[in-house]
């Protein structure tokens, strides 16, 4: 099985399998990679209705290189620029937290998140994350896996080969744009349920027009994410 970073010839079979209609089994299959590998390449990049071979590439590239300079200014937990001894930082990180949780994650994700934000770097270890937050390393564990599911945070290996967890400028593109796929989903079940019930019950009439405003977000907010990675 082929290791390493994607190549741009695997790219661009991703890209053809996608256009085929493919799912991430089928074109992990073809290529010999972990399906888990080609779903977080497509995410990570607009998306298999905008997933494009070359950007991916070059945004690739950008992520290595921002990754090398972020590890060569690290040499040791200090550095990582993270301040816990100021009250107004302090308020402001259970504040912060609080936003997290009020949207529905779970507390420990949440305090992990708002410690990344929190660090020059938006990068730390386990260890660094457990010390900082005071608690056990398998609480870190979890949590990190969990955000590492939802795309929000990244993990890497640095020069002294530990698990770096990071968040990077495209952390919230990449979200919005799971958002977005996640309301194409709930546009396909309320018009399914329109069809089922008929548009001329009041059932099926309400849920026509869910689907129509659910559509209707989902495009506006892939148009604004995309307007603003332009910019």
């Amino acid at each position: 099985m082929p290791g390493g970073r994607l190549t741009l010839h695997e790219r661009e079979c991703i890209a053809a399998g996608l256009a085929d209609g493919l799912g991430y089994t089928e074109i992990a299959r073809q290529l010999e990679r972990p399906a888990s590998t080609i779903s977080r390449e497509v995410t990570r990049n607009g998306g298999p209705g905008r997933y494009r071979a070359d950007r991916a590439h070059r945004a690739t590239a950008v992520r290595a290189r921002r990754s090398r300079a972020t590890t060569a200014q690290q040499s040791g937990p200090a550095s990582a620029g993270l301040t816990v001894d100021n009250d107004a930082v302090r308020d402001f990180a259970t504040h912060f937290t609080e936003l997290f949780v009020n949207d529905g994650m779970p507390r420990m994700q949440a305090r992990v998140l708002t410690c990344l934000h929190l660090t020059d770097s938006g990068s730390l270890t386990a260890a660094e994350l457990a010390r900082w937050l005071e608690v056990s390393p398998a609480s870190i564990s979890t949590a990190v896996g969990a955000l590492e599911k939802r795309d929000l945070i990244r993990r890497e290996r640095d020069s002294r080969r530990r698990d770096q967890y990071c968040i990077d400028d495209d952390t919230w593109y990449r979200t919005t744009l799971n958002l977005a796929r996640a309301t194409e989903e709930r546009v396909k079940a309320a018009r399914r349920g329109a069809e089922i019930l008929g548009v001329a019950t009041p059932a099926g009439a309400r849920l026509n027009e869910i689907g129509r405003y659910l559509d209707y977000v989902g495009r506006e907010m892939v148009l604004v994410v995309e307007r603003w990675h332009r910019s």
